[in-house]
């Protein structure tokens, strides 16, 4: 597993991976609300985390193909 130097900090690099899906979790779900999808879900909550999962796994598993 790789780490990124940031400002003399090692940070693992499934946490970059995690802090950028939050981001763009977040706002996927502002744009999924505006468009009305969440209507048609039965668990919302339950919808987001599974976002965020997958968000993270396509982040994550490029980066770490590359760093290998």
């Amino acid at each position: 597993m790789a780490t990124y130097d940031f400002l003399g900090i090692y940070v693992p690099q499934l946490l970059v991976a995690a802090l950028i899906a939050a981001i763009l979790c977040l706002l996927l779900a502002r744009l999924l609300a505006w468009l009305g999808v969440y209507r048609h879900i039965w668990h919302p909550a339950l919808f987001n985390v599974c976002l965020f999962i997958i968000l993270t796994a396509l982040l994550a598993l490029p980066a770490n193909m590359w760093w290998s």
